[in-house]
C-alpha cells in the first residue's frame, strides 16, 4: 500500500484547485479521477452548455436581423459546426487543467475508480481491472453527482437522453421532449428551440420554477413560449414507449384526461443524485443521508476526522461556484485563519436562458412567509435606457429590502445581463450597503448598472408586510 500525504477522489471544481494548493504546501498528493479532468462543469455542464447558449443567441439574432437593417441569405444553423465550436472550447478548458496538474511533480494522477478499502485506505481500480491500494492521513471526496433517472414505465426500453448524452448528439433532434422543468431543462429547451428543434417541456409542478416568485416563473414561461417552446405543467408521465419508426411516445396525465405526445428524442432532466454508492464509505465509517449525500460540518469535514466532502456530493445547492468556494473554505481551515465557513453563506445562482435570471438571497415569497417588514423594488427592463438602446427590453429586476435597516435581502434580475446585475447587488449585500446609498450613487451612463438608481427610486418601491 503506497502512502501519500493527501488523497483526492474527483478532479472537479473543488478537487483540482485543492490539489494545486496542497502541492504548494509541499504535500504529496494522489488525485484519483474515473472520467475527464475538470468534472461535470468543464466536460458536461457549464462549459459546453454555455458555449451552446452563446451559439443559440447568435442564431436567434441572425434570424431576426432584418429589423436591424441586415439581410442574410442563409441563416440556417449548421449543427456540426456548432458542435465543433462547443468541443473546441471544452477541449481547450480541459487540456489547460490537465497541463497544470500533470506537470506538477507533487501531484500523482490515477485514472481509475476510487473506493474505500479500509479506514483512510483507497483502492483504485483501472479500466483493465487491475488495481492499487493507497493511503493518506487527509482524504477529500469530490465525486459530484449524475442525472437522476426516475422510475417511469417503459423508460429503460427507449434510448433516452441525459444532460450528458444530449451533448454527444451528432444530429439535431427534430422533436425534443423534455421530462422535467428545472434549470437544466429550461436552458436546453431554449438552446435546441433556437437551433431548430421543436421542443416540449413536461413539468409535474403547476408552474415552472415553483420555488421562485410567481412573477419569475411566469415571465420565463412567457419568454420560452414566445420562442415556440411548448410547456405542459401539472403533468404526470405515466409511460414512455418507442414505435417501429423509432419515434418516442409519452403518455401523460394533465388535468382530467390522459393523452399522448410524440417526439424523436426524449431528455430526462429530473434532478441529480450523488456519486456515493460505489465509494464503499462504510469501510471508513462515513454515513450518508437518506438521499445518498455525505453530511459534513461547517468546514466540510465528515464524521471521520481528516476526511472531507466537497462540492455536489455533500448535498445542498449544486453549483460550480459553490464547489470552488468549498475549496476555499477547506484551504482556509487547513492553512489559513480558520474564519471561512459554509454556514449562512450567500449563494448566488443563474439560469442561463436568454435573457438570463440572476438570483441571490430570499424571494418575496420567503419574506412574506417569515413575516418580515420589507419592501419590494421592481422595475421592468423596458425602463432601462441601455436595454432600450440594445433592444433587450424583456424581463425585469427586483430587490427585496428590509424596511427598517434599508439593506438588501434578495435579488431577482431576469433581464439582459441579469447575472452581472445581480452580482453588483451581491457585493452591496456583502458590504452592508443600504438601498438608498445605491440609489444616490453615480453610475456611468448608459450602463445596465445605472438602472440601480431608478430601481430604488420611491416610485418603484412597494411595501411588503408591516410588522
Amino acid at each position: 500500500m503506497e502512502k501519500f500525504d493527501v488523497i483526492i477522489i474527483g478532479s472537479g471544481q473543488a478537487g483540482t484547485p485543492l490539489a494545486k494548493r496542497l502541492s504548494k504546501e509541499g504535500k504529496r498528493i494522489a488525485l484519483v479521477e474515473s472520467d475527464f479532468v475538470g468534472g461535470t462543469c468543464v466536460n458536461y455542464g457549464c462549459t459546453p452548455t454555455k458555449t451552446l447558449v452563446g451559439s443559440a443567441k447568435v442564431i436567434f439574432q441572425s434570424q431576426n436581423a432584418t429589423k436591424y437593417g441586415i439581410t442574410l441569405n442563409n441563416n440556417a444553423p449548421d449543427f456540426q459546426l456548432i458542435n465543433q465550436q462547443k468541443n473546441k472550447v471544452v477541449t481547450h478548458s480541459r487540456e489547460g487543467l490537465e497541463k497544470s496538474l500533470f506537470e506538477d511533480p507533487n501531484i500523482n494522477f490515477f485514472h481509475g475508480k476510487g473506493s474505500f478499502s479500509g479506514h483512510k485506505q483507497i483502492r483504485v481500480e483501472f479500466a483493465d481491472s487491475s488495481d492499487i491500494f493507497i493511503t493518506a492521513s487527509l482524504i477529500f471526496i469530490n465525486t459530484g453527482t449524475r442525472d437522476r433517472i426516475p422510475e417511469i414505465k417503459g423508460l429503460t426500453g427507449v434510448n433516452y437522453l441525459t444532460s450528458k448524452t444530449l451533448l454527444t448528439l451528432e444530429h439535431l433532434p427534430k422533436k425534443l421532449l423534455i421530462i422535467g422543468g428545472g434549470y437544466v431543462a429550461l436552458e436546453f429547451s431554449q438552446i435546441f428551440s433556437r437551433l431548430g428543434s421543436q421542443v416540449t417541456i413536461i413539468e409535474q409542478s403547476a408552474k415552472l420554477l415553483p420555488k421562485e416568485d410567481d412573477d419569475v416563473g411566469s415571465m420565463i414561461t412567457q419568454i420560452l413560449t414566445a420562442e415556440g417552446v411548448k410547456i405542459i405543467t401539472d403533468a404526470v408521465v405515466n409511460s414512455v414507449s418507442s414505435n417501429a419508426d423509432e419515434s418516442i411516445q409519452i403518455e401523460l396525465s394533465s388535468g382530467e384526461k390522459p393523452f399522448t405526445i410524440s417526439g424523436t428524442h426524449v431528455l430526462v432532466a429530473t434532478g441529480r443524485v450523488p456519486n456515493t454508492e460505489t465509494l464503499n464509505l462504510s469501510k471508513s465509517n462515513i454515513p450518508i443521508d437518506g438521499r445518498g449525500f455525505i453530511p459534513v460540518n461547517d468546514y466540510l469535514e465528515t464524521t471521520e476526522a481528516g476526511i472531507y466532502a466537497l462540492g455536489d456530493v455533500k448535498g445542498g445547492p449544486a453549483f460550480t461556484h459553490v464547489s470552488y468556494h468549498d475549496y476555499l473554505v477547506v484551504a482556509d481551515h487547513l492553512f489559513g485563519k480558520k474564519t471561512s465557513t459554509i454556514r449562512d453563506r450567500l449563494i448566488p445562482y443563474c439560469v442561463f436562458i436568454d435573457p438570463e435570471l440572476g438570483r441571490i438571497g430570499i424571494t418575496e415569497k420567503e419574506a412574506r412567509e417569515r413575516n418580515l417588514n420589507f419592501s419590494v423594488a421592481k422595475m421592468d427592463a423596458s425602463s432601462i435606457a441601455r436595454a432600450v438602446e440594445t433592444d433587450e427590453t424583456i424581463g425585469f429586476v427586483k430587490a427585496i429590502v428590509d424596511h427598517n435597516t434599508k439593506k438588501i435581502l434578495g435579488v431577482a434580475a431576469l433581464c439582459a445581463g441579469g447575472g452581472e446585475f445581480m452580482s453588483i447587488l451581491q457585493i452591496a449585500m456583502l458590504g452592508g450597503l443600504t438601498y438608498d446609498q445605491l440609489r444616490d450613487t453615480m453610475f456611468a451612463h448608459p450602463t445596465y448598472a445605472e438602472a440601480i438608481n431608478n430601481l430604488f427610486n420611491p416610485a418603484h418601491l412597494k411595501p411588503g408586510i408591516s410588522s
